[in-house]
């Protein structure tokens, strides 16, 4: 995986940091500058002004509302002696709701104290009922701990909570099972430990009252798909028991999330959506890195001979990682309590490293306050970053979105968001990790050069007037449904009373698994043939995690999902771990593991792959003239092939690397649409022009599908032909990522005036002559941009939305 971003990753080091008093000593509120004040100084040490927009989220009081009649004293006072005089009125209702057994979705701001509406429910039904349980759910193992420290903090006895993943220490497991009334951990711990070993759990989820599932936005697509059926299997587990639980979810505001929260948990769900609780002001600040001059030494991200003479046509901006580096030193610097979302592992460890770098600079010493966070560091690294933000230790962290679920983060006072996170929902959810104790807080959302960024940060209406995104997931996808009908067949046989809990498809899913010896049929019914369990990746991300070993000391640095080690972890690959630079020696997949040895080269590494695409079948289609807009099931072959290496100090092109790696094979979904040679050509796009015409309006279209769904570019591809042979014309194809899809592609379908109209306008209105990275240019383009073609990729969606209907 590559990114136009790191061409220009580290910058020069920053001699005009100011430190303030406040910097050496742990900030709180009250020491460092007002979010208006900090937000001036930002824009004054930048040339020109970076920030297109400032919207001004006011401050809100809360509704409080009596306690519960049903919440027993000690409960009570249990949260008095936190703080909590009382609950605020959407905590009350939702709380209430699921006591009274009614499965419910609270889905309000960030900070808005959404784990009292469950915890007040569940921990009221272990206190009146000794032998209940509780089975908490959340996306990540740090919001999982987070939760654990605030219930553990209660001291209620006979609760007993406790932590149940795969960090959790082998001695401690059978405690677990045999003691905890409240156990927390996550979606794949459930699938792979609870599920198959529901014998060891019996008595857990005979009495178990209540399912919590946290952060339930988060499960989309694939992985949501995934972790409906999870949940799906957990139910069935728990009626063999004669148990069943409430489900209490917890969820960012979201489109429609009582649709949502019945389609992971296949039950009717009340959602809870009017936010009572209080919340202090943020000051939201659209920042645009500066365009570099074009004698800065930045070279052109496509090669010179893709479109003439590019010595003033393709001026870039500046890297928002690096922007967002100076932001980081610059807020730390002024001693303000700062987290910068980063959108990629690798990204999160440059933004520290040179952050720290410019701090070291202006006074020795300072940079250590800064560190990154990112899945795949251990968990003994882990949990000393989180203790150090906790405890002040650090001003700035660097991290991915690791960070954004629900963890509380109290005293931070600044959000950085390098990079548009793909939904609204993400970009609330990130901002509001700061101000969580009321005080006034500064979000800055940095753009990357980037269609969808740039659409974004001057087009403001689109994230401050507009509704969050629903979540999209698709339990009937036929790539999840039948690993999972699997999956459950291994810990019970599957009967005709299944069926229904599995939902639409879930018979011709058992009817292939049978074709294939999977399942044997019996009058009782379905029956695993195997001994081994079926291996199965509920997060979509391509195989098991490849581990990245030091070669000179065995150390295990990390490790890396298999989906992305064709991309991060190719031979001669630069690795980011800690801000240590490593380079690559070999990648074993079928050992899964990776050896590197410590360098730092002066150069990058940039992965490039060749996709082909044929049509399997067509779902949907709209007849529009000239125009063919369709739906349907493609096949994609893709294989990494090479890589570049690039000088981080200039982006130049060193020079180009093969590579000898596998293929890869995906059945998905696509939504494409094709044009006549003949519209093409009284539009005033020549033949010899199609090609780049094409490729330009793809990539923009990849670009702007996150405005219509829950996606970023990266979960989707595309590809572009003048011919497609499966066609017969000029065709743009854009795909899910994910085997089976996603349920992005039926989004794109379904929106398609409203994105292409996005689409369009973000091209023609981009300032650039002849395309750049805001407008057509594409980071993970296989092809290094080449050809593209600006205007006529204008005329490509004008002739498509004069004909498709609205």
């Amino acid at each position: 995986m590559t990114s136009d971003d790191f061409s220009s990753a580290r910058p020069s080091p920053r001699h005009d940091l100011e430190p303030s008093a406040s910097a050496t000593v742990s900030a709180g509120p009250g020491l460092g500058p007002t979010p208006v004040d900090l937000l001036r100084r930002l824009r004054a040490r930048t040339a020109g002004d970076p920030v297109t927009h400032v919207e001004r989220v006011p401050a809100r009081p809360g509704v409080p509302a009596p306690w519960p009649p049903w919440a027993p004293p000690e409960l009570r006072d249990a949260f008095a002696r936190r703080g909590v005089a009382a609950p605020w009125r959407h905590q009350a209702e939702a709380a209430t709701l699921a006591y009274d057994g009614g499965h419910v979705v609270v889905a309000t701001g960030t900070a808005s104290g959404k784990s009292m509406a469950y915890q007040l429910p569940a921990l009221a039904t272990l206190l009146a009922d000794p032998r209940a349980t509780v089975l908490y759910l959340a996306p990540t193992k740090a919001l999982a701990a987070d939760q654990l420290r605030a219930v553990a903090g209660l001291e209620l006895e006979g609760v007993r909570p406790a932590c149940y993943d795969g960090d959790t220490p082998r001695a401690e497991r059978e405690w677990i099972r045999r003691h905890s009334r409240f156990v927390l951990t996550n979606p794949d711990m459930l699938h792979h430990g609870i599920l198959p070993g529901h014998a060891q759990w019996s008595g857990f989820l005979r009495r178990l009252a209540y399912v919590v599932i946290d952060e339930c936005h988060t499960y989309r697509g694939v992985f949501g798909s995934h972790v409906a059926h999870v949940l799906r299997r957990l139910r069935r587990q728990c009626a063999r028991f004669g148990a069943t639980p409430v489900f209490v979810l917890a969820s960012a505001t979201s489109g429609d999330p009582a649709t949502a929260a019945g389609r992971l948990t296949g039950l009717p769900v009340t959602a809870v959506t009017e936010d009572a609780s209080p919340r202090g002001g943020v000051t939201f600040a659209l920042w645009e890195p500066p365009l570099l001059p074009p004698d800065s030494g930045a070279s052109p991200p496509v090669p010179p001979q893709a479109t003439g003479d590019h010595d003033d046509l393709h001026q870039v901006r500046r890297s928002a990682l690096r922007e967002t580096a100076d932001l980081l030193a610059d807020t730390v610097a002024e001693g303000v309590r700062t987290l910068a979302f980063v959108r990629s592992r690798k990204g999160a460890e440059v933004v520290a490293a040179n952050a720290r770098r410019a701090l070291d600079d202006a006074v020795p010493g300072l940079g250590d306050r800064v560190a990154a966070y990112r899945g795949g560091y251990l968990r003994e690294e882990r949990r000393e970053l989180e203790r150090a933000l906790l405890h002040g230790d650090l001003l700035g962290l660097a991290s991915t979105n690791a960070l954004e679920l629900g963890v509380d983060l109290i005293g931070l006072d600044a959000v950085l968001i390098c990079g548009y996170p793909g939904t609204r929902a993400s970009l609330w959810q990130q901002a509001g990790r700061a101000g969580r104790s009321g005080q006034e807080a500064l979000a800055v959302l940095v753009a990357r050069d980037d269609p969808l960024d740039t659409y974004l940060v001057h087009h403001p209406e689109a994230i401050f007037g507009a509704p969050v995104e629903a979540t999209v997931l698709d339990p009937a996808n036929p790539y999840v449904l039948a690993p999972q009908l699997a999956c459950a067949a291994v810990e019970a046989p599957l009967t005709s009373a299944d069926l229904a809990l599995f939902g639409d498809g879930a018979k011709e899913a058992i009817d292939e698994l049978v074709a294939a010896g999977a399942l044997r049929q019996r009058p009782t019914g379905w029956y695993w043939r195997h001994r081994e369990r079926p291996e199965v990746d509920l997060r979509g991300e391509g195989g098991a995690p490849v581990c990245v070993v030091e070669s000179a000391t065995g150390r295990l640095l990390g490790t890396v999902d298999g989906g992305s080690s064709h991309f991060l972890l190719h031979p001669g690959a630069v690795y980011l771990h800690q801000g240590v630079s490593y380079v690559v020696d070999d990648l074993d997949l079928a050992d899964g593991c990776a050896l590197v040895h410590v360098e730092e080269p002066d150069w990058s590494t940039h992965a490039r792959d060749v996709t082909d695409l044929s049509v399997v079948s067509v779902r949907s289609y709209v007849d529009a003239g000239p125009v063919g807009m369709f739906l349907g099931e493609v096949d994609v072959t893709s294989q990494v092939v090479s890589y570049q290496r690039r000088r981080i100090a200039t982006g130049e092109v060193i020079d180009t690397r093969p590579l000898d790696l596998p293929t890869r094979e995906l059945r998905t979904v696509a939504v494409w649409f094709t044009l006549s040679p003949q519209s093409l050509a009284a539009a005033g796009v020549q033949p010899a022009d199609v090609p780049g015409a094409l490729h330009a309006a793809e990539h923009a279209a990849i670009g702007l599908l996150p405005l219509m769904a829950t996606c970023d570019r990266w979960d989707i591809g595309g590809l572009s032909t003048a011919v497609h042979p499966d066609t017969e014309a000029p065709t743009v194809f854009v795909y899910d990522g994910h085997p089976g899809g996603a349920g992005f592609a039926e989004r794109a379908y379904g929106t398609a005036s409203a994105w292409l109209r996005a689409t369009r306008d973000a091209i023609a209105e981009c300032g650039c002559e002849a395309g750049c990275p805001s407008c057509v240019q594409s980071p993970k383009c296989g092809n290094g941009n080449n050809p593209l073609s600006k205007p006529d990729a204008v005329r490509v969606l004008d002739v498509v939305l004069a004909n498709l209907p609205a």
